[in-house]
């Protein structure tokens, strides 16, 4: 049987002083506004003090507990709130209780939820913080289980960051699951509250303190790009791709990025306006530096061999890696044709 919360709310405001009703109403944000007045602002509007505007609201919501206990369609939506809870490991997202919610009191608020639970034990309120969405939770039990949850978790995610970058995510869940002998159901709801983790646009999860999973600055973003394109790209490229993937986010400017790009060692010129990673095996330097970088690392070889290695590593023209194999200062041709680093 499906109630309606504004005509139950109606009957329970009904029976209360003028005062009161009105309130209890800029309290708890019951009218169209829906925005919850403080004390000050209602006593500026009474031309009361806080204090007394506080005594009337207690006064108010005492008067209403008897009322909240005895009405059906209140004890309906407490005790089917209470249930779900209960089925679902003791906490649920404010979002998806008051969805659950819909089939017996349909239209119900946070507002008028709250209301509600003010004045009865049958389950409690978590406001939204730096930690957590707002969520419902049946008791002390089972606040403390989802966040013991979560903290353990964020904590095994921080000491396996690079494996969890790698894709490991889901695998080192169940793993935790498992040990911790809760339900897929259970953790999934948990996990559902937390803001410490986060899904970036590539589909990677992990902790939200992490750059390459919530990216914060235009260069986190640029970084993030490189490394899931994995190849490199010219700066205007990493703009469009910045505000294709992070659309939600404020646009970056092509001139925004290439500064960025040019400030961190991350970031290495390969080509006329394209950028690659270091990680990704690009080193810095001039033609000369990557040329003779190669020769020291592989041994004397011949130019098409060298011409081949740059270009593996930076966007140089044949031509551009031949001029410089010819300076003598720095480079000598062998008898087999191959070039080596110039002994000094």
């Amino acid at each position: 049987m499906a109630y309606s919360i504004n005509k139950i709310l109606s009957g329970l405001l009904n029976g209360l002083s003028e005062r009161q009703r009105d309130i209890l109403v800029g309290r708890f944000g019951l009218d169209r506004a829906g925005k919850p007045m403080t004390l000050a602002a209602l006593g500026e509007k009474y031309k009361i003090t806080r204090e007394r505007v506080r005594q009337i609201e207690a006064s108010a919501l005492k008067d209403l507990k008897n009322r909240v206990d005895k009405d059906d369609g209140c004890q309906a939506i407490l005790n089917k709130g209470s249930k779900y809870l209960a089925d679902n490991g003791g906490v649920a997202a404010q979002k998806t209780l008051l969805a659950h919610l819909e089939s017996v009191a349909s239209g119900i608020t946070a507002n008028q939820l709250g209301l509600l639970l003010e004045v009865s034990a049958g389950f409690y309120f978590y406001p939204a913080d730096k930690n957590f969405m707002a969520f419902y939770y049946l008791d002390k039990a089972g606040l403390k289980n989802a966040q013991s949850f979560l903290e353990q978790w964020a904590s095994m995610l921080r000491g396996k960051k690079g494996e969890v970058l790698q894709g490991r995510y889901n695998a080192f869940l169940q793993e935790f699951i498992q040990r911790k002998k809760i339900s897929s159901a259970y953790a999934s709801n948990y996990l559902s509250l937390s803001k410490k983790m986060h899904k970036n646009p590539y589909g990677d999860i992990g902790l939200s303190e992490w750059t390459e999973i919530k990216p914060k600055t235009i260069r986190d973003r640029v970084y993030v790009v490189l490394k899931k394109k994995k190849e490199p790209l010219h700066f205007r490229a990493i703009a469009r791709t910045i505000n294709e993937t992070f659309a939600e986010r404020k646009p970056a400017s092509a001139p925004t990025v290439h500064n960025e790009l040019i400030k961190d060692q991350r970031f290495v010129l390969v080509g006329r306006g394209i950028y690659a990673l270091a990680e990704h095996g690009y080193e810095p330097g001039t033609a000369k530096e990557v040329i003779a970088r190669i020769l020291k690392r592989q041994g004397p070889l011949r130019p098409r061999e060298v011409i081949l290695a740059v270009q593996k590593e930076r966007f140089f023209k044949a031509n551009t890696v031949l001029v410089n194999l010819q300076n003598k200062s720095h480079f000598s041709r062998l008898d087999n044709g191959t070039y080596r680093v110039r002994e000094v």
